[in-house]
C-alpha cells in the first residue's frame, strides 16, 4: 500500500506547477487505518508547505493520532519563510513518515529525517523514489551540482537548418510548437539567447503559462550590441527581468527590469557559476548557432530538446550547432524520446551521465 498512498502524493505535488519558483514540488497524503484522511501540496512560494496543509485538512486533531504521513520530499528542519515541518509532524502525533526522497538541499539534507527519528517517529524512505525525483529535476541536480539544470532548445529542418541566414528570422516550426515552447518555458528559471537571435528575431522570450515567477530573459552579449537598441522587445516589455551579461563596461540608460552584468571572462562556466550565485536553478538555451554550440563544447549540459519540421532549405543556410571549432567526437544521447507535436516532431535526449562533467 504504500507505493498507493506515495503516487497520490506525487498527484498532490503536481498541483503547484509553476507557482512554487526556487522551491521543490511537494505533496502529502495522510492516512489511518488504511483510509485518507488529509491531502495537501505546496502550491505557492513563501506560503504553508504540503504536511502543513495536509494536516490542517484533517477534520479533527484526534484523527492524527497514530497516523502515517506520506511526504515525497523530506520535510524541512529549519526555520525559512515557514516554520519547520518535522515539529509541526511530531506535535501532532503522527507516528509514521514515509518519504518519497531525501532533499539535496544543504539546509535539509537528511536532518529532517534523522530529527524526526530522534523523537520516536518510524521514518520509512524511497518509496516511489524514481517517480518522485521526476517531480523536480531542475532542483535535484541545482543542489547537487550547485549550478543550473540546462537544456539545449532549438528548431530545424529536416537538413539540420535553423534559417535562411544569420540576419533573416525564419519560422521553421508550426503553431502546435509554437504553442508548446511558449508554455515550456514556464517549468525553467532562465530562458537564454545570444545577442544575435536578440537583433535578427528580436523576441520577447515570455511564456504563456500564468505565474508569478516568470523566468529570467538573459541574454548572452560580450560586445554589448544590444545594449544601444532601446526599441528591442526585451527592453519594452517590462512584464519579466532582463539579465544582460557581457564583457562591456560602457553600459547606456535601461529600463529597470533591465540588469547588466559584466563578467571579465564570458565563458560557458563563468556564465553558469554567476546564475547559480543568482539562484537560478534551470536554464532553457534557445540558441542560437553559436551560443548552443558554445554549450555543446563546454559539457556543461543536460538534456537537448529538437523541434524537427518536414521542410528542407538546403544551399548555404545557416546550420544549427555551429562555430569555428573543429569537433572531435560524436555526442550520443540517452533517454531519447519522439512525438509528434503537430506537424513537427520533438526529439528529446540526455547527455550521457559517463561523459557529462554533473
Amino acid at each position: 500500500m504504500h507505493n498507493e498512498y506515495m503516487r497520490l502524493a506525487i498527484a498532490e505535488a503536481k498541483k503547484g506547477r509553476y507557482q512554487t519558483f526556487t522551491n521543490p514540488l511537494v505533496g502529502a497524503v495522510i492516512v489511518k487505518e488504511q483510509r485518507v484522511i488529509a491531502k495537501g501540496a505546496h502550491l505557492v512560494y513563501g506560503q504553508p508547505h504540503a504536511e502543513r496543509n495536509a494536516i490542517e485538512q484533517c477534520h479533527s486533531s484526534e484523527d492524527l493520532i497514530n497516523s502515517t504521513l506520506y511526504v515525497t520530499l523530506e520535510p524541512c528542519n529549519h526555520q525559512g519563510k515557514q516554520p519547520p515541518c518535522t515539529q509541526l509532524i511530531i506535535d501532532s502525533g503522527i507516528k509514521k513518515v514515509v518519504i518519497g526522497q531525501l532533499d539535496p538541499n544543504p539546509i535539509v539534507a537528511g536532518q529532517g529525517k534523522q530529527f524526526l527519528e530522534e523523537q520516536g517517529i518510524d521514518v520509512l524512505v524511497g518509496i516511489e523514489e524514481t517517480a518522485v525525483r521526476r517531480l523536480n529535476p531542475h532542483y535535484n541536480f541545482y543542489h547537487q551540482h550547485q549550478r543550473p539544470y540546462v537544456a539545449l532548445k532549438q528548431a530545424i529542418t529536416l537538413d539540420g537548418r535553423i534559417a535562411h541566414d544569420a540576419l533573416t528570422r525564419s519560422a521553421i516550426t508550426g503553431s502546435a510548437v509554437w504553442q508548446k515552447v511558449h508554455q515550456e518555458r514556464g517549468d525553467y528559471q532562465g530562458i537564454l539567447v545570444g545577442s544575435q537571435t536578440v537583433l535578427t528575431d528580436d523576441p520577447t522570450l515570455l511564456t504563456t503559462v500564468e505565474t508569478s515567477f516568470p523566468p529570467n530573459r538573459i541574454v548572452v552579449d560580450r560586445r554589448g550590441r544590444t545594449l544601444s537598441q532601446p526599441h528591442l522587445a526585451l527592453f519594452a516589455d517590462d512584464s519579466a527581468p532582463v539579465w544582460i551579461f557581457t564583457q562591456q563596461t560602457a553600459v547606456s540608460d535601461l529600463p529597470a527590469h533591465v540588469s547588466v552584468i559584466q563578467l571579465e571572462e564570458l565563458t560557458i562556466a563563468a556564465l553558469l557559476k554567476e546564475l547559480a550565485a543568482r539562484q537560478v536553478q534551470s536554464l532553457y538555451v534557445e540558441g542560437g548557432a553559436a551560443i548552443h554550440d558554445a554549450f555543446l563544447a563546454s559539457g556543461l549540459w543536460q538534456e537537448s530538446i529538437t523541434y524537427v519540421a518536414p521542410k528542407f532549405l538546403g544551399g548555404n543556410s545557416l546550420a544549427s550547432f555551429t562555430s569555428e571549432r573543429t569537433p572531435k567526437q560524436l555526442q550520443q544521447l540517452t533517454e531519447v524520446t519522439v512525438t509528434a507535436v503537430g506537424e513537427d516532431v520533438c526529439i528529446r535526449g540526455r547527455r550521457p551521465e559517463e561523459c557529462s562533467q554533473d
